[in-house]
């Protein structure tokens, strides 16, 4: 027997569940498996947190888009979907914490692809480690994380693409190439995502005007709002809004 046999074997009789309860003793990691519908099949403690309920019973089942808002969910499912289509993983990504719409915390994420015995994708699995800057994390995380909270703080603001730079200290062009290695993104993407979704929460929980909004959260005027909001949502803010209030 060769070792894939005997590796096959042996995990034939294994009670997946109880393997998968492992990464309950991990509180500081979240873990999770989809099938290659984004349903979440298996998901530990710390990954229901993020998905703010108590217990996984509630998790199974169901997708990104039960618990997240929706351009959120949206870039989960299109990273799931790259994963699954080229069978290439995401090694320690970084990324916005998913535990809050806006959050300047950072997690550094991996997902792999899960095929059958035939070597068929069959789903996904990964998992997200929250980065700690004042222990010893990468050069990458300690140098981003500034720069991440600033956009998270000054959305409104117009982008320097020479301050960003200057407060990871590395010049505009290594910048941005470091920051499109490490995030899959641009800056000015990333403060995209992170002013629609403030937008997102506005409309839902507010009566501001949709122009108003627009303003408020760094838009040059309604007009560029919309369409910005309409590429990565697919609605418009006005039907966004009437489909938060039912």
């Amino acid at each position: 027997m060769n070792n894939t046999s005997l590796v096959r074997t042996f995990f034939s009789q294994v009670d997946v569940t109880e393997f998968l309860d492992l990464f309950n003793l991990q509180p500081e990691v979240s873990f999770f498996v989809k099938d290659l519908r984004g349903r979440f099949l298996a998901i530990n403690q710390r990954g229901c947190e993020y998905c703010g309920v108590l217990d996984r019973g509630e998790v199974i089942g169901r997708t990104d888009f039960d618990f997240f808002p929706s351009q959120r969910a949206e870039s989960y499912r299109q990273d799931d979907e790259q994963v699954m289509r080229t069978g290439e993983p995401i090694i320690n990504r970084l990324e916005s914490a998913p535990e809050m719409a806006g959050s300047p915390r950072l997690v550094m994420t991996s997902k792999i692809p899960l095929r059958n015995v035939e070597g068929v994708v069959v789903g996904i699995a990964g998992f997200s480690r929250q980065v700690d800057t004042k222990r010893g994390e990468s050069t990458d995380a300690r140098r981003f994380a500034n720069v991440v909270e600033y956009l998270h703080s000054n959305y409104q603001q117009k982008l320097n693409a020479s301050e960003l730079a200057a407060r990871a200290k590395l010049s505009v062009s290594q910048f941005d190439r470091q920051f499109r290695r490490v995030f899959g993104i641009s800056a000015r993407q990333y403060l995209s995502r992170v002013r629609l979704e403030v937008a997102c929460r506005e409309l839902a929980q507010t009566d501001e005007t949709v122009a108003t909004i627009a303003i408020r959260c760094g838009f040059f005027d309604h007009a560029h709002f919309s369409r910005c909001f309409r590429k990565q949502m697919k609605v418009s803010p006005s039907d966004y809004r009437r489909s938060k209030k039912f």
